[in-house]
C-alpha cells in the first residue's frame, strides 16, 4: 500500500434528493363531467447509499469528493401518474468501512460484508395528489401534499481493516520485516523509526492451503495517547482483529516493560482490545543465544504465549504460524 494511495478517513456533504410534490388535477374528459380529482403523486426524493465492495482497500476515490447529492423526485401528474423517483447515489466502500456523523461522532453503520448496501441519507418522500384526499363531503379538493424535503448532513467514513492477525509494537520492532518475510506484501523496511507510515495488509499460506490475513500498523510509541509519534490514528485497524501479535524486539531494555507499555497505550484507546487473544513475538532473536533466552523468559508475562522468531533467517516462524492458527481456531 503506497502512502499516497492509502485513505482511511474521508468527510464529505451527504444530501439527499427532495421529494417530488403531488399533483392537483382534476379529470376532463368529452363526455365525462365533474371527472373528479386524478392528480398523481411525487416520486420519492433520491437516496445517499454505502455498498460494501471486497475489491476496494481504500477510500482513496472519495477523497475529493466533498459534497455528495442525488437527485429530486419529479412532481406528480394528472391521470394519477406517479413522478419518476429521484436517482440514487451509491458510494462503494471498502468493506470494513464505518460510517459516523461528523458532529456528534454518532456510529450511522458498518459495512461489514461485500455487497452489503446502507441508506446513509434518505430522501424525502413523495407528496400525494389530490385524489387522495377526495371524500364524500369534498369530491374536488384543490390541494395536494407537497414532497417531503431531502437531508442535508456531514458524514464521515472511517476505514477499518478486516485481518485475523494485528501487528503491535515501538518503530524499529521488526513489524513489517515480518510481515515480509511471512506475506507476499512489500511494506517499506528501513533502519530508521516510524518507516511505516500507513497499514500493510499481507495473506500468510499455512498448510494444506490455508491461510490467514496479518495486518501491520505503524508503530505506537509510550504517550501516544496524547499524540505522541504517530498518535492512536491508526489503531482503528487492529479492533476488528481476532488476534493482536505483540512484537517486542530482543534487543529492547526490559522486555516486560516494553510489552507493558503497549498494553496501557491499548487500554488508553479502547479497554475493549484487552480481551482480543494475545501472542508476544520476540523478534530479532539472531542476535540472542540459548542462554540468553532462558534469561530473558523470567521478564515475559506468564499469561501470554511467546516465541522467539527471527524474520531474517526464519527462526521460529512455522512455530509462530503454527500458534496463530491454533489460536484463530
Amino acid at each position: 500500500m503506497a502512502s499516497s494511495n492509502f485513505i482511511d478517513y474521508v468527510k464529505f456533504c451527504s444530501r439527499s434528493g427532495a421529494g417530488g410534490n403531488g399533483s392537483v388535477h382534476f379529470r376532463r374528459e368529452k363526455h365525462v363531467p365533474k371527472g373528479g380529482p386524478d392528480g398523481g403523486d411525487g416520486g420519492r426524493g433520491g437516496h445517499v447509499i454505502l455498498r460494501g465492495n471486497a475489491q476496494l482497500w481504500t477510500l482513496l476515490h472519495l477523497k475529493y469528493k466533498k459534497h455528495v447529492i442525488a437527485e429530486r423526485g419529479s412532481n406528480g401528474e394528472g391521470g394519477r401518474r406517479k413522478g419518476s423517483d429521484g436517482q440514487d447515489v451509491v458510494l462503494e466502500v471498502p468493506v470494513g468501512t464505518v460510517a459516523k456523523e461528523a458532529e456528534t461522532g454518532e456510529v450511522r453503520c458498518e459495512i461489514t460484508e461485500d455487497g452489503q448496501e446502507f441508506i446513509l441519507t434518505p430522501g424525502g418522500r413523495g407528496g400525494l395528489g389530490n385524489d387522495h384526499f377526495k371524500t364524500a363531503t369534498n369530491q374536488a379538493p384543490h390541494y395536494a401534499q407537497p414532497g417531503g424535503e431531502g437531508v442535508e448532513e456531514w458524514m464521515v467514513l472511517e476505514l477499518k481493516l478486516l485481518a485475523d492477525v494485528g501487528l503491535v509494537g515501538f518503530p524499529n520492532a521488526g513489524k513489517s520485516t515480518l510481515l515480509s518475510c511471512l506475506s507476499a506484501a512489500k511494506p517499506e523496511i528501513a533502519d530508521y523509526a516510524f518507516t511505516t507510515l500507513v497499514p500493510n495488509l499481507g495473506v500468510v499460506d499455512y498448510r494444506e492451503g490455508r491461510s490467514f490475513v496479518m495486518a501491520d500498523i505503524p508503530g505506537i510509541i509510550e504517550g501516544a495517547a496524547e499524540g505522541k509519534g504517530l498518535g492512536l490514528r491508526f489503531l482503528r485497524h487492529i479492533e476488528r482483529n481476532s488476534i493482536l501479535l505483540f512484537v517486542i524486539p530482543a534487543d529492547a531494555a526490559h522486555l516486560g516493560e516494553q510489552y507493558r507499555i503497549l498494553v496501557s497505550e491499548l487500554n488508553q484507546y479502547n479497554p475493549e482490545l484487552l480481551d482480543k487473544k494475545r501472542i508476544l513475538a520476540i523478534s530479532k532473536a539472531d542476535l540472542l543465544d540459548a542462554e540468553l533466552m532462558n534469561a530473558l523468559e523470567s521478564e515475559l508475562p506468564i499469561e501470554v504465549p511467546h516465541v522467539f522468531i527471527s524474520a531474517v533467517t526464519g527462526y521460529h516462524l512455522s512455530e509462530l504460524k503454527d500458534l496463530i492458527w491454533k489460536s484463530l481456531h
